[in-house]
């Protein structure tokens, strides 16, 4: 018989680490990977709204987002595991790359080529696909934020996740233009009310 969803073992607010060990849901650790799963998520929501439009060539931005989701699996893995635990598991957690961040460089440095340098402050809109691409970009920060609050505790998380979550947030920013360019959508520069 499989194994049911439910355990009843979070029914008092608790939840297991990858090693063991039991922390409260509203640690900063849970925090963390439960962002990166919220969105891991958007990414995907993302993803489906991309595959719907009429861009051309879009399956390369479509392929960019499952490696990131991939990626985002990998750093919630690490961001799970119990901190004591951490270097008897390491070898069982999947790896983190420079390549993973370079990917994300080079797509955005990509795309910047076709776009117009900006001059102004953009409004989130103009077509559901470039809104979903800034509430990920939103959620990515929020994910940072957290990641970071977490690294003041426990210092020995995996090196590469801080600056890929940097650049990843860059980069949902840039794709944000680039959909909007690709759609004919018009950027709609915020102008403060004076």
């Amino acid at each position: 018989m499989a194994s049911k969803v439910y355990t009843k073992t979070g029914d008092k607010g608790t939840t297991g680490l990858f090693g063991g060990k039991r922390v409260p849901k509203d640690f900063e650790q849970i925090e963390a990977y439960g962002n990166i799963d919220e969105l891991n998520s958007f990414i995907g929501l993302l993803k489906d709204y991309i595959q719907d439009t009429p861009i051309e060539n879009k399956e390369n931005l479509i392929q960019i987002l499952l490696t990131i989701q991939d990626r985002l699996f990998s750093i919630g893995a690490h961001l799970a595991t119990s901190s004591d635990k951490l270097e008897k598991v390491k070898e069982m957690l999947p790896p983190l790359f420079d390549d993973d961040i370079l990917l994300l460089e080079k797509s955005i440095d990509q795309m910047e080529e076709e776009l117009e340098p900006m001059k102004y402050f953009v409004l989130p809109g103009g077509h559901k696909v470039v809104s979903y691409c800034h509430v990920a970009r939103c959620v990515c920060r929020r994910a940072e934020r957290w990641v970071v609050k977490y690294y003041h505790i426990e210092p020995n998380i995996e090196p590469h996740i801080l600056p890929y979550l940097n650049r990843l947030s860059d980069y949902l920013f840039v794709l944000s233009r680039f959909l909007s360019k690709k759609l004919n959508v018009n950027e709609i520069p915020w102008v403060p009310k004076k």
